[in-house]
């Protein structure tokens, strides 16, 4: 069985695009995209809108997963046009490339790690630590975790957190933050006078409500689920929290196509640099990566996830906050 380096260099052959294949997929899920949203736009008849805007919501996670790559240099680099496309979508959907690349490369190199992990993250605090904690840092933190801040991932984590806060800690820096404001306001503001408050709600509104709220969910369970493991610095290594702290979320054929395979998170955390329409065939290839920690998108899944507040060193596992108070009873 392969273990550490030796096993990620297993991965090296799986982490080379096809070019064609890049193109294809991007081209024909840009084209997609174009059409279900203008459809949505000019399309008048409600039931047509209602479709097409969650189509066009469930378009821009699998276009997201494209750019994702592409940040990545998985795939398309040293493109110029491709570059143009991703820049303007990173616009788009309100994580611009400064404020994305950073914190989420920043996420790469500092997943599972009990303290540094937050930043493009979301935060994990130690029993003793929200113990330690204030009632206001606890509901900040409590906030922060909060299924409705996942569920409204659009103004929580993209609005404010990608675009808002990034532009007023370091404003030369992400300036591009201030600019996806702009425009987004802009636009937004331009359908709604020109083609009515339903035009808006379904063709502007609902795609941006639908994937932020499933990428920001997507993003939490796959490295805050049951099974999870969180290191202290000392006793990090890159592989293990590879393998160990994210998940493979098991989804139907139509989910993994609209959410680009980003399900295969355990492996695409080992070698971000396999293009995500080779996640498959990696993992088929190597035994190692078939055991991996799985979740879903079921609602008992999903609920189980969100229960999860505070890692316990002692237990070595996430707990609820029901399960940290019965703790503390049974301790004293």
């Amino acid at each position: 069985m392969l273990t550490g380096k030796q096993l990620i260099l297993a991965t090296k052959p799986f982490a080379h695009e096809n070019r064609r294949t890049s193109w294809l997929y991007t081209i024909v899920t840009l084209s997609l995209l174009l059409s279900s949203l203008l459809g949505t736009l000019l399309i008048p008849i409600l039931p047509v809108r209602i479709v097409l805007s969650i189509i066009s919501g469930l378009l821009v996670v699998r276009f997201f997963i494209i750019y994702h790559d592409f940040q990545h240099h998985a795939i398309l680099q040293h493109s110029k046009i491709a570059d143009i496309i991703m820049t303007i979508f990173g616009v788009y959907i309100l994580a611009p490339v400064s404020i994305w690349k950073r914190s989420h490369d920043h996420h790469h190199q500092n997943n599972s790690k009990l303290y540094g992990a937050d930043i493009g993250s979301f935060p994990i605090a130690t029993k003793e630590k929200y113990l330690s904690m204030s009632k206001g840092e606890r509901i900040g933190y409590l906030a922060i975790r909060h299924p409705a801040t996942i569920l409204f991932g659009y103004l929580t984590m993209f609005v404010v957190g990608m675009c808002l806060r990034s532009f007023i800690s370091s404003p030369k820096r992400h300036v591009d933050s201030l600019i996806a404001l702009i425009v987004h306001v802009i636009a937004s503001v331009s359908v709604f006078v020109f083609f009515g408050p339903q035009a808006w709600f379904f063709a502007a509104f609902v795609p941006h409500f639908i994937a932020c709220g499933l990428g920001a969910y997507l993003f939490y369970a796959q490295h805050n689920f049951p099974g999870v493991f969180f290191n202290e610095r000392c006793d990090w290594c890159y592989e293990g929290a590879a393998l160990q702290s994210s998940s493979y979320m098991k989804m139907n054929p139509v989910m993994q196509w609209f959410t680009g395979n980003i399900g295969f998170h355990h492996i695409h955390h080992l070698n971000s640099r396999i293009p995500f329409y080779r996640l498959p065939e990696a993992m088929k290839a190597l035994p190692e990566l078939q055991r991996p920690t799985i979740t879903s998108l079921n609602p008992g899944c999903i609920i189980k996830c969100l229960r999860l507040k505070v890692w316990d060193p002692e237990a070595s596992k996430m707990i609820s906050l029901k399960q940290l108070r019965y703790s503390m009873v049974t301790t004293k």
